[in-house]
């Protein structure tokens, strides 16, 4: 296993080289790029690979891309809903699906026939089926003469009114996403399923072969994959639009696209926001991720059964973990930090000089001034109306039956943003999942939320004296956790048609908490609220000068949105060794044999029995140069005839400063290769109908 000492600070250095190389330039260089479908590179990939982009391959592409819910991405493999992502996208629903009894998660997953596909709890999958900019028609009801507090409500009610009329009219899922931290509005509208049901999961073992130690590294050997099929009125959907499979490869300086949801960027944050997140953000929520880390690692050691309970737990508070402090790295280096502040000296330097922008600079003092205000209570603002304090899945069902029951009635657009009718499907799936929740992992859970909110706000903070009402931490939430009725998902649905008045009158604990921290709650969400409306006013200034002086070629930071990315299959220098582009089955073994099998290097034993039987010389996994953050997990990789050749699973350690700013040197995307999962398919798994109907594109009659 390689060494990371030292990475961070020398791959620091050379993306602040690339921000002050972006900021001369003002245009995007490499292959830089989360580019919206409404606002494809055409231009870029016709210069740049020779590619004509068309609008039919793109619309194919799209419709062929799903978006994971629960946070991830996904694509169609045949007319019979058959959908692939990644095990650690899927692992989620893997989990609820299990017992201790049966761990899917563990030993894996074949539904050889339709009868034995498991309906999933809770997981809803979305596709982007239509888009229409409404800047205009938010900007519009929003005038100078406002207050704060009057824009954050009129905003609120013209993008509930706009998502009320389009699921009125279309019956699709209707949301309004906020790009360019605010200088654009777009109605994206996507077809939804919620009748989803598991088809095929390999073992965890091989899914994160190589576990947290290889976690952002590369050479990597995963078969991280799981296969879904979206259903309608009892039956596999039919789908039009679904992408082909190619066994035949990839080369190195292949160009590919991905296809998929980035979570979240900062690249186009200014200087303020930047020193926002190094010294407010990411020390707090490193700090808790470092606690749960410690406190589920711990707990899964004490038995079995525990270790599955909290399994996915662990794996996304060490990821989380592993990529913020990526990030966080990067932003102490001083090179990144001085080249971020010269392309923002640059680019106000050229906005000065046409009287056309002269509100430009106002806007940056306006968005520090912002982010100076908003750090005193930041704490208490993600303790509280985050759920911090409160760390159990009982408390977050009873919050939102108690706000339910107060936003319901009041008219659609001045509600939260979460009781919009058109996000009600949403809502009730997860407010009425069957999945299991554990009251041991929970206790365990809210007793450390609690401890939590004694350490950040202090033991004699008022409000935390009235929470603990004489009681140890250990104690409330024993009392909350046996006490509370929503438990029952019979019970939820009760309490969903009640009126606040009936709630009361249940006097169950855990909705008595949520109501006792509901105002201060609200008060900080609405202080925060505002100050996020005081930095999308400034941000819809600073949007306009740069889409002005870049010409079109400016893309927004991600926001879970369907993007684009392209690149080239290719490897990287490190440390004086060449890193090949791929990786083949055969170095998978000897991987595991360096390790002496040992976990997280043991393979599952049905590789193991299938050693002699497998093509060793099959590609495993692949990088290129394609740009993808978080969110993208599960991203279909297509080739030039949009075949599918891979799929997103990780980015290497190089790419962690992604985030903040893109370089292709050594940073890299990680996928799993076409082969490798038909290989597995066929000679390790058995499942040789689930490999032709891949290939083939439609499903055996059985």
């Amino acid at each position: 296993m390689r060494k990371k000492k030292g990475l961070f600070s020398k791959s620091a250095a050379v993306l602040a080289a690339a921000v002050l190389l972006y900021s001369m330039s003002n245009s995007v260089y490499s292959d830089e790029g989360m580019w919206l479908y409404e606002e494809p590179p055409k231009d870029i990939l016709k210069d740049r690979y020779s590619f004509d982009l068309t609008d039919s391959w793109l619309e194919h592409l799209r419709l062929s891309s799903v978006r994971f819910n629960n946070g991830g991405s996904g694509s169609f493999a045949s007319e019979d809903g058959l959908v692939v992502t990644n095990h650690h996208v899927g692992a989620g629903a893997l989990e609820k699906l299990s017992t201790a009894q049966s761990n899917l998660l563990n030993d894996g997953f074949y539904a050889r026939t339709l009868d034995e596909e498991l309906r999933c709890h809770d997981l809803e999958l979305n596709v982007l089926v239509r888009m229409e900019d409404v800047t205009e028609k938010v900007n519009a009801a929003v005038v100078p003469e406002m207050s704060v507090d009057e824009a954050v409500k009129a905003r609120r009610m013209v993008m509930s009114e706009l998502e009320a009329e389009a699921l009125k009219t279309t019956g699709l899922r209707s949301d309004v996403v906020t790009l360019f931290q605010g200088g654009r509005y777009m109605l994206y509208q996507y077809k939804r399923y919620t009748d989803v049901r598991l088809v095929f999961a390999p073992e965890e073992q091989i899914g994160f072969f190589g576990g947290d130690p290889d976690n952002f590294e590369y050479p990597r050997y995963n078969l991280d994959v799981c296969i879904f099929r979206v259903y309608e009125e009892g039956k596999p959907a039919h789908i039009d639009h679904y992408l082909k499979w190619t066994e035949a490869g990839l080369t190195e300086g292949d160009l590919v696209f991905v296809s998929g949801h980035p979570g979240s960027t900062s690249r186009l944050i200014t200087m303020s926001e930047l020193e926002h997140e190094r010294d407010v953000l990411l020390p707090y929520t490193l700090e808790r991720l470092n606690r749960l880390e410690v406190l589920y690692t711990v707990w899964a050691a004490r038995s079995d059964e525990n270790n599955r309970r909290a399994g996915q737990s662990i794996m996304g508070v060490q990821n989380g973990r592993k990529a913020l402090s990526g990030g966080y790295n990067g932003l102490l280096d001083p090179e990144l930090l001085k080249a971020k502040q010269t392309e923002e000296k640059e680019f106000l330097a050229q906005v000065l000089k046409s009287d056309q922008f002269k509100n430009v600079p106002a806007s940056f003092e306006k968005i520090a001034q912002a982010d100076k205000d908003s750090r005193k209570d930041y704490e208490a603002w993600r303790l509280l109306e985050g759920g911090h304090a409160f760390n159990s899945s009982y408390f977050n069902i009873a919050r939102t039956l108690l706000r339910y029951a107060d936003e319901v009635q009041k008219p659609n657009g001045e509600r939260l943003r979460e009781f919009r009718d058109s996000n009600k499907v949403s809502l009730e799936l997860g407010l009425f999942s069957e999945a299991p929740i554990y009251d041991d992992f929970e206790l365990l859970r809210l007793t450390d939320g609690l401890r939590f909110l004694i350490l950040k706000l202090g033991y004699n903070n008022p409000l935390v004296q009235k929470i603990l009402d004489n009681k140890s931490p250990e104690e409330l939430a024993l009392e909350l956790i046996s006490g509370t009725c929503v438990k029952s998902v019979e019970k939820r649905r009760e309490i969903y048609a009640m009126t606040p008045e009936e709630i009361a009158q249940l006097k169950d604990p855990m909705i008595e908490l949520a109501r006792l921290v509901d105002e201060p709650s609200r008060q900080l969400r609405t202080f925060y609220e505002k100050q996020a409306e005081i930095k999308k006013q400034a941000h819809e200034v600073i949007a306009g000068a740069r889409f002005a002086l870049s010409q079109g070629s400016v893309y927004p930071d991600a926001t879970f949105t369907l993007r684009l990315a392209f690149g080239a299959v290719k490897g990287y220098e490190e440390g004086g060794t060449h890193i090949p582009f791929s990786t083949q089955i055969e170095g998978m073994y000897r991987h595991g044999e360096e390790h002496g099998f040992k976990p997280p290097f043991k393979l599952p034993q049905s590789w193991m029995d299938s050693r002699q039987k497998v093509d060793g010389k099959t590609p495993c996994n692949f990088v290129c140069t394609a740009d993808i953050i978080g969110g993208n997990s599960g991203s279909p990789v297509v080739n030039r005839e949009g075949e599918f050749v891979g799929i997103i699973f990780d980015g290497n350690i190089q790419s962690l400063v992604w985030d903040y700013i893109y370089s292709d040197r050594q940073g890299r995307a990680v996928s799993v290769c076409s082969e490798f999962i038909l290989e597995g398919l066929r000679s390790v798994y058995g499942a040789g109908n689930l490999a032709d109907e891949i290939l083939t594109g439609k499903r055996a009659e059985q």
